[in-house]
């Protein structure tokens, strides 16, 4: 897949979508919601071992939410994470290529279900509308490996290198890129090293996938680090398989502004997708609860960054399903829209 390909997959998809596509919203929330215990270092990517089905579960509310893009449970999935397990190199990259396949699976049995049921949305809520579905393969930062709360500081200390990274990632990007996702996301990117460490790692491993880069803030004017978000989107802007760059894991109170930057540099899509607002307490390793925003206040906020220019748009951390459904809902041309065969 050439570089004209690439850009193709997302343009077909927003055409498609009628200019403006739905990611689907948090994981690990949902798994929780779902009884699934996730108080442990691998996180979310503890269920590939312990109930697969509870994720195939999420992808599957979220596709019957509206998304076009579901992301798989593999953000703190990482070889070196799972072998610290007791896990083999095999067994770890195995779980890796899980990731992707339950995120397939969820896909067919979504389209199966539009099959059997009738078109558009069902009497109870479900959207059932065959379109173009996308999986797109989690590459959590190394700070999100750490489970130390650094992706949310970027702080990786003056010994990290540009090669430590990269020889971090390789392994792990290979064999998700060789499951079969759609695209890579390399998610809540906390600093400008790492995102040079991916362009790099693309371009060396002569990866022919699509991808796209999100960076997070908590200052809503550079990535978490204290890096300019502006040099970090240059990065990905000039990563020939980058087909959208954006923003996640961010308060919605500063995407606005954020978007605003990113539009000075970027031409490729965007994508926004930000957490509910709430804080995150990196010691107690917990969400604070009662400091975000609702659904509805989250959904007011949609259409104004699609003006400012975001045309992929979800959520992070603690949304829902709901949340996506009513993003889904709130713009202008999915309700109305026929779906392409």
């Amino acid at each position: 897949m050439g570089s004209v390909e690439t850009s193709s997959l997302m343009r077909d998809l927003l055409k498609q979508a009628g200019g403006v596509a739905v990611v689907d919203g948090g994981l690990a929330t949902e798994l929780e919601r779902h009884g699934a215990d996730l108080n442990d270092p691998l996180w979310s990517a503890k269920c590939l071992l312990t109930s697969p089905h509870l994720i195939r579960t999420v992808h599957l509310d979220y596709l019957e939410a509206g998304a076009d893009i579901i992301i798989t449970a593999s953000y703190q999935a990482t070889i070196q994470g799972f072998k610290a397990k007791g896990f083999s190199t095999e067994e770890s990259e195995d779980l890796l290529r899980k990731s992707v396949e339950i995120a397939r699976e969820a896909r067919d049995i979504y389209y199966d279900r539009c099959t059997e049921g009738s078109s558009g949305d069902s009497g109870n809520g479900r959207i059932l509308k065959r379109r173009k579905i996308l999986v797109a393969a989690s590459v959590g930062s190394y700070g999100a490996y750490l489970a130390d709360g650094s992706e949310y500081s970027g702080d990786y200390g003056e010994a990290m290198t540009l090669g430590t990274l990269k020889d971090f990632h390789r392994r792990r990007v290979r064999v998700l890129a060789e499951a079969g996702p759609d695209l890579l996301a390399f998610e809540t990117v906390p600093n400008k090293l790492e995102a040079q460490a991916y362009a790099e790692l693309l371009e060396e491993e002569n990866m022919e996938l699509p991808a796209w880069f999100s960076f997070n803030s908590k200052d809503g004017v550079n990535v978490v680090s204290g890096d300019s978000l502006l040099e970090c989107a240059a990065i990905a802007e000039s990563c020939k398989n980058v087909v959208a760059v954006g923003i996640n894991c961010t308060p919605p109170r500063f995407i606005h502004g954020l978007l605003t930057s990113i539009t000075k540099v970027a031409t490729k899509p965007i994508i926004v997708y930000p957490n509910s607002g709430e804080s995150y307490d990196a010691d107690r390793k917990m969400w604070v609860q009662n400091t975000g925003v609702s659904d509805e206040d989250f959904v007011s906020y949609v259409n104004k960054w699609c003006e400012v220019g975001a045309s992929l748009v979800g959520g992070c951390c603690r949304t829902t399903p709901q949340t996506i459904r009513a993003i889904y809902r709130t713009l202008p041309n999915r309700s109305t829209t026929p779906p392409e065969q």
